[in-house]
């Protein structure tokens, strides 16, 4: 390797890393669903070069191309076609901030516990890949082996789609 290249694609996974948490964190604590969109957006973008890191560029585009480019399109659509909300009521705010706390401890004891069992559980070697990582391959693994999840893909698309338009429904025409 070239010296000094380490130090460089530890800067780049951490740059990956921080865009990851920094767009999870802006997609849940914003109160604006066009900023939480945008955070979910981000989030996408970085799971992406994870993926990317992980030697995998098609399940990189495919993470851009689903999430970024169906699902949050389909969610700013929806939005776009909905009706503006009515300002909420002082006391639903503090119900919500008290939930806010409880969903935070709960994330965090669920963190701590996957951080533990990922630190000190003992875990198999990697299989060996198959295939040559061509497209021809990944589109037999796709339709073979994979053939569950390519599926699932396709109902986070309907349910993407259904959602945009119960948000839709009531349009902006009334006056």
């Amino acid at each position: 390797m070239i010296p000094g290249s380490d130090y460089l694609v530890t800067g780049i996974f951490g740059l990956i890393v921080a865009t990851t948490v920094g767009g999870a964190l802006l997609a849940v604590l914003s109160t604006r669903i066009i900023r939480s969109v945008t955070g979910l957006a981000m989030c996408c973008v970085g799971l992406a070069g994870l993926y990317y890191f992980l030697n995998s560029p098609f399940l990189a585009l495919m993470e851009i191309l689903i999430y970024v480019g169906a699902v949050c399109v389909t969610i700013i659509f929806g939005v776009m076609l909905s009706e503006p909300d009515e300002p909420e009521p002082q006391e639903k705010r503090s119900r919500e901030a008290l939930w806010g706390g409880v969903a935070l401890l709960v994330s965090a004891a669920i963190f701590w516990g996957v951080a533990r069992l990922g630190l000190q559980g003992r875990w198999p070697a990697p299989a060996a890949p198959v295939g040559d990582g061509s497209v021809q391959a990944i589109g037999i693994s796709l339709l073979t082996t994979y053939s569950l999840p390519f599926e699932l893909i396709s109902l986070v698309l309907l349910v993407a789609i259904l959602g945009a338009l119960t948000i839709a429904h009531g349009g902006r025409g009334k006056e």
